[in-house]
């Protein structure tokens, strides 16, 4: 009995850990002006790690030795690596866009110019989202960036007015 109450205690402190750390993320938003969609996502995570870590809590506080829930959670972990191992991309975009979610130093509206020696990727940022972000370009045209790529390159924070220079036609620059 005493074992279960215990459990029961161990997992009413990790749910109130757990609203502790969602008005934090909450106060954290509102005070960066975060978009509602960028701190759902940011949240479902959170929230997610907190029942996984109340389970594994639980477990040790029922009497489950460790031996058995590693054996557990190798197996499960086994099966969710080999299921994700051709996605480990996607991953790694998700856990860019939590980076971003608190350390990105730009917003929704800012114009910016991702340093890319290939491809001229300027603009106002239009989403911020959990994989990519929309940058709106001066065309009209809207480009997809991936979060972990953003991540890698020099981004550069333009000024309000700034338009991108034009480039020169290819039949200009033809001698005929």
């Amino acid at each position: 009995m005493l074992k279960v109450v215990l459990a029961v205690a161990v997992i009413a402190a990790l749910v109130y850990f757990n609203d502790a750390l969602n008005r934090l993320i909450n106060d954290f938003s509102e005070s960066r002006r975060i978009a509602a969609r960028r701190v759902f996502a940011v949240r479902k995570l959170l929230n997610f790690s907190m029942v996984l870590l109340s389970v594994l809590a639980a477990c040790f506080v029922l009497g489950l030795g460790y031996h058995q829930v590693y054996i557990f959670l190798s197996s499960v972990l086994a099966v969710i690596g080999i299921a994700l191992f051709a996605q480990w991309s996607i991953l790694s975009h998700l856990t860019a866009g939590v980076i971003i979610f608190f350390a990105f130093p730009y917003r929704v509206g800012d114009r910016v110019k991702v340093v890319d020696a290939d491809e001229d990727i300027s603009g106002e940022i239009v989403e911020i989202a959990s994989f990519h972000v929309l940058i709106r370009r001066e065309d009209g045209g809207t480009i997809t960036y991936p979060n972990s790529a953003l991540l890698q390159k020099p981004v550069i924070k333009l000024p309000p007015g700034w338009v991108a220079p034009k480039k020169p036609d290819e039949a200009d620059t033809q001698t005929s």
